[in-house]
């Protein structure tokens, strides 16, 4: 007897979508058996998914967990009517023919097919690494787009665009296994800005003052790159909303693609896109993240729009402080969209905050039973990205608080040292009256 055994192969489907298994056998035998097999691990388990007995010309399922997912079609055939990731792998059909000189001996034949299923990215996003970060008007800094896609099998294409135009980058290798960032900021403090930078550090190039921002020199290709002018910085008061250097050059940007696997079978891609900001030419520029995907009829994209912070709406609550309250002051918004993050700074003017310290970082500032000394006192909330910053001030009025009592006073209703006030007085007008 001859039997040869052979299985269509499979394009890759889409989960959810039927997939039908067709086993084909030509023999001159009489049929034993067909059973179909799930094979995992490398080939070192196989799962038994469907068999059909000959003898007894009965179909059983071993994939009751599936609640029998799959439908016999024919005798060779099993359809799965809704693929799951799961179901990604090779499967084997064996077939059993009965020998036509012995009937006791059985001829086996298999053939194998591998079913491909692919799954479409379920989400993506663009943030911005190293948030919440400040703004810096005296030197260039490195400036990063992350783009996380979820849930694709295979790997999706990710790429970048720049107000709908696809932006050019140079490509970069993957970084090894626990290395941290490849760009470091070049960041100055917070604090720093105009009005608070000495006379000594105002003009630059100044004999024997060598250069008072010198930091670890950035990567090169990055803002090693570019020509910068760096104004000389007056005494007087400059707006906060522009950096103090210009790029002489288009911006170059750098590319890196890694991918992650996840536990159910999908892949996790990063893309990032690194560039030397220009918050001049950067604030309110359109970037998007685009994804290409063999499971998607079309593209899927997230959009972010890099914009500095302006208007914060600050609220104070309570609204009539009383001495003894805990007063908090939030940032509720501001009067335009913010991206990345900013950072929020608070400080009293001219004075240190109640806990003795001279900043507070948050959204929120709490002061814990002000005292009457309080009233009148201003403070300031900073609110920066790295596209700009802007201040906004607030001041704190604080009330007598009826609950708590002025003083001692005697049964009269008067203070004990009005008594003595009266007896002086009385004293004084007799001494007066001898006198005359």
């Amino acid at each position: 007897a001859y039997l040869t055994v052979s299985i269509e192969p499979l394009p890759p489907v889409v989960v959810g979508d039927a997939v039908t298994l067709k086993c084909n056998f030509k023999t001159d035998g009489k049929m034993r058996e067909i059973v179909w097999y799930r094979v995992t691990d490398g080939g070192t388990i196989k799962q038994k998914i469907f068999t059909f007995d000959a003898m007894f010309s009965t179909n059983f399922s071993q994939m009751e967990n599936y609640r029998k997912r799959e439908d016999l079609v024919y005798q060779s055939t099993v359809r799965l009517p809704e693929v799951r990731i799961s179901d990604n792998g090779p499967y084997e059909c064996h077939v059993g023919i009965y020998d036509r000189a012995t009937r006791e001996k059985v001829v086996l034949a298999s053939g194998n097919v591998f079913l491909n299923v692919m799954a479409p990215p379920t989400s993506i996003s663009v943030l911005a690494a190293d948030t919440p970060a400040p703004f810096s008007r005296y030197q260039a800094q490195n400036f990063t787009l992350v783009c996380v896609v979820s849930g694709g099998k295979p790997a999706p294409l990710v790429y970048f665009k720049r107000d709908g135009e696809p932006i050019e980058a140079t490509p970069l290798p993957e970084p090894p296994v626990g290395a941290g960032s490849w760009a470091p900021r070049n960041l100055l403090h917070r604090d720093l800005d105009d009005t608070k930078l000495p006379k000594s550090l105002a003009a630059d190039g100044e004999p024997g003052m060598g250069n008072p921002f010198a930091t670890v020199d950035p990567p090169r290709g990055l803002a090693a790159e570019r020509d910068s002018v760096t104004e000389s910085i007056p005494e007087t008061v400059v707006s906060r909303e522009f950096p103090r250097w210009v790029h002489m050059a288009e911006p170059i940007y750098y590319f890196r693609h890694t991918h992650a696997p996840v536990s159910d079978g999908t892949v996790e891609a990063r893309a990032t896109l690194t560039w030397t900001l220009n918050p001049q030419i950067d604030n309110e520029a359109l970037f998007s993240c685009e994804v290409k995907h063999p499971a998607l009829s079309m593209p899927m994209q997230s959009e972010v729009t890099l914009v500095a912070p302006k208007g914060p709406k600050i609220m104070m609550t309570p609204t009539r402080a009383h001495v003894g309250d805990t007063v908090r002051i939030l940032v509720q918004g501001f009067q335009n969209e913010v991206f990345p993050e900013p950072l929020f700074t608070w400080t009293r003017v001219g004075s240190r905050l109640l806990d003795g310290s001279a900043e507070h970082d948050g959204k929120e500032l709490v002061l814990e039973r002000v005292p009457a000394e309080l009233n009148g006192s201003m403070y300031r909330c900073t609110a920066q990205n790295p596209l700009g910053s802007t201040d906004t001030h607030t001041r704190l009025i604080v009330f007598e608080n009826p609950n708590i009592p002025r003083g001692p006073e005697d049964s009269n209703g008067s203070l004990p040292g009005h008594c003595g006030f009266r007896f002086v007085l009385a004293l004084t007008l007799t001494v007066i009256l001898e006198l005359t």
